[in-house]
């Protein structure tokens, strides 16, 4: 870098995003926050605590600057004080308006680390119930905002933080860029035939880990009871791994099911073949936001939830929803979604909600109107 390109750049403003990693989801939290920033005077610098640097990564983190700090999970956990000098290192070295931190270890270096205001985004339900973490928050509390993902996710953390203003922790919706989403998601036909499933068969998909909190033994007793009433070659396809796939394999077979149940096992960028599915079935225990859910909207597929947790707030009005582990009111679920199958005012409705709560447009405007960021305005 020249000395006027630095020069231009300690000028610049930046916004500080502190992410704990990229796995899973989390690149695309990356992604949903630095893409806020377009169009604004400030730059991104998004930093990674652990995983190691990727040229992928950097391309999907939709930033102007990508650091890897490159800890394992072993060196971050205690008091992190090596990650807290490289962060202070690191804040120093822009003109930062405010730190992004997703999750708590982040939030926890972020605010040691530096004087920054912090907006801590939190993922999952429980993260204050430490009475060690109440504390920590409340004595940054001057600096320091927390967004949900969901309002479920909110509400928990206001139960936890009863003195703290409303207005101090809120929402902000998961999202999606529906249509760069959609226009990566293949065709029908040819995902049908990716994952090897008949193309004229009725199918209902699931996505996500073999785990007791996904809770997919629910989901083959309901599809078990709504089968006799199902097209004929009707399947269940369940993408995806896990601990409990031969105790699901053997439920399936112990309800006489299992030629109509497929385990497609982890498939590589699964969203792109949603439009392989019919109905999309999401029986998570508690799941705090639902991105899946999301992502089988934009490809048009009806949709069956769990109503619990924050994945309730993405399907009510556009979906199903039953109780969570009641496999006989899904089975009903799952019967009207075969009777409402190829009515286009629903698909509509989709798309519009898409649109209006869960795309990066619908949230930008909200986000910018947030109490911390204008105080720093």
């Amino acid at each position: 870098m020249t000395a006027s390109e630095q020069a231009t750049s300690q000028a610049q403003r930046w916004v500080l995003q502190f992410c704990h990693g990229y796995d899973g989801p989390f690149l695309d939290c990356a992604r949903q926050y630095a893409v806020l920033f377009k169009g604004t005077p400030y730059k991104v610098c998004t930093v990674y605590l652990t995983g190691k640097p990727s040229e992928e990564v950097e391309r999907g983190s939709a930033s102007d600057e990508v650091i890897f700090l490159d800890y394992s999970s072993a060196q971050v956990r205690g008091l992190k004080l090596a990650a807290i000098r490289d962060f202070r290192r690191i804040a120093a070295s822009r003109d930062f308006a405010l730190c992004i931190a997703h999750r708590f270890k982040p939030i926890y270096v972020a605010l040691l680390g530096s004087n920054l205001p912090v907006i801590g985004v939190h993922h999952a339900f429980g993260d204050y119930k430490r009475r060690s973490r109440q504390l920590f928050a409340n004595f940054f509390r001057k600096r320091l905002m927390l967004l949900g993902v969901s309002n479920a996710v909110r509400d928990d953390m206001r139960s936890c933080l009863p003195d703290w203003p409303a207005e101090r922790i809120e929402t902000l919706y998961n999202r999606i860029d529906v249509e760069a989403v959609q226009a990566e998601q293949v065709a029908r036909e040819a995902a049908r035939k990716h994952l090897g499933l008949p193309q004229e068969a009725w199918v209902i998909g699931n996505v996500g880990r073999l785990h007791p909190d996904k809770d997919q033994a629910t989901l083959i007793r309901g599809f078990a009871q709504a089968l006799p009433q199902l097209p004929a070659g009707s399947l269940l396809v369940i993408m995806g791994s896990g601990r409990l796939e031969s105790d699901l394999k053997a439920l399936a077979l112990q309800l006489d099911i299992s030629d109509s149940v497929r385990f497609s096992g982890q498939v590589p960028n699964g969203r792109r073949y949603f439009k392989a599915f019919d109905v999309f079935a999401l029986t998570s225990d508690h799941e705090p936001f639902g991105m899946v859910l999301l992502e089988a909207m934009a490809a048009g597929v009806k949709v069956i939830c769990s109503d619990c947790g924050g994945a309730r707030e993405v399907v009510q009005g556009v979906g199903d929803l039953f109780p969570l582990g009641d496999a006989s009111v899904l089975s009903q679920c799952i019967k009207h979604q075969l009777q409402i199958d190829g009515m286009q005012k629903m698909h509509v409705d989709v798309q519009e909600r898409l649109q209006r709560s869960f795309s990066d447009r619908a949230v930008r405007q909200q986000f910018l109107s947030l109490s911390l960021l204008t105080d720093i305005k």
